[in-house]
């Protein structure tokens, strides 16, 4: 039988369900067998490796990892999806398919009951463009022992993700991505790939989890906190900005000149002249600050 993302095949499954695309739902189904593959192979996906999947559509990419890996487990969004999927995969015995929201599903039940535990934990996703960022740091965030990811996101987006210090694509995505895993730009996926065709291209990015984050801060609420005031209006300076997120109280403003001046950095930077490990060293010197623990309402700052 033909590859379910064969062109041919996918426009007869697409009219025999009579599909109708939801832009609501961002999709767009890949139909090029070559770049499928590739996006297995980026993942590394073997017999050893249970892998979960978001986004199936009508199983193209599904059907290539159920071909390798030992289990598969999709999540659906869209409930006319799942009739088409119980069809297209009805001869891959190791997909569960489930009609579920990513975002709410409870993982670690999920996980439990599908997987056995003795198989290395990966996510492959072709990830809409709306919804792409909550659920990459809701994936990265949500402390499970994934060994890798496969993600299919917006060019741009992915760009931002990779971007390094001194960039103008570097940014608090950047930083938030990059704490966790080590991330890689694997290669470009051209809209003409896809049906729908979007009006962007895509990019395969892949995702290795770090064993413990690339910097430890004192007060992580803080550093997160630090990072978005930096990047709020990317034109105006790291001073003007902290003044914005913290306040222009004189005493707020005494303690960021204390703390910049600490961690010997200049009013006038911009934020993405900051390294990581730059940002984690102005926000330890924040939190020894008085002024940013009383304004959390906590004490523990180094007097």
């Amino acid at each position: 039988m033909e590859d379910i993302a064969n062109p041919e095949r996918t426009r007869k499954i697409l009219k025999r369900y009579g599909f109708k695309f939801k832009k609501s739902l961002g999709q767009n189904f890949l139909t090029n067998i070559t770049i499928l593959k590739q996006i297995v192979e980026a993942g590394e996906i073997t017999k050893d490796d249970d892998v979960i999947e978001i986004g199936p559509g009508i199983g193209s990419l599904t059907e290539q990892i159920a071909r390798k890996a030992h289990q598969v487990l999709s999540f659906e969004i869209d409930d006319r999806l799942i009739p088409v999927l119980k069809d297209t995969l009805n001869h891959y015995h190791n997909v569960t398919v489930l009609n579920q929201d990513i975002l709410e599903a409870d993982l670690p039940t999920l996980i439990a009951k599908h997987f056995d535990g003795q198989h290395n934990l990966k996510i492959v996703a072709n990830l809409p463009y709306y919804i792409t960022t909550p659920i990459m740091l809701h994936l990265l965030e949500a402390g499970l022992p994934i060994d890798r990811m496969v993600l299919m996101m917006q060019k741009e987006v992915a760009e931002r993700i990779d971007a390094a210090p001194g960039s103008k694509a570097y940014g608090s995505l950047s930083i938030a991505v990059q704490l966790h895993s080590e991330v890689k730009l694997a290669f470009i996926v051209p809209k003409t790939a896809f049906v729908p065709q979007p009006n962007v291209d895509s990019a395969i990015v892949e995702f290795v989890g770090r064993q413990e984050p690339l910097v430890t801060v004192q007060n992580q609420q803080l550093f997160d906190q630090l990072v978005r005031g930096a990047f709020a209006q990317r034109r105006k300076t790291l001073w003007n900005n902290l003044q914005n997120q913290f306040g222009k109280q004189e005493e707020v403003k005494a303690g960021l000149v204390a703390a910049l001046d600490q961690a010997d950095i200049a009013p006038s930077t911009r934020a993405e002249q900051l390294s990581i490990q730059q940002f984690a060293q102005l926000s330890d010197c924040l939190n020894e600050q008085p002024v940013f623990a009383k304004k959390r309402g906590i004490s523990n700052c180094q007097i």
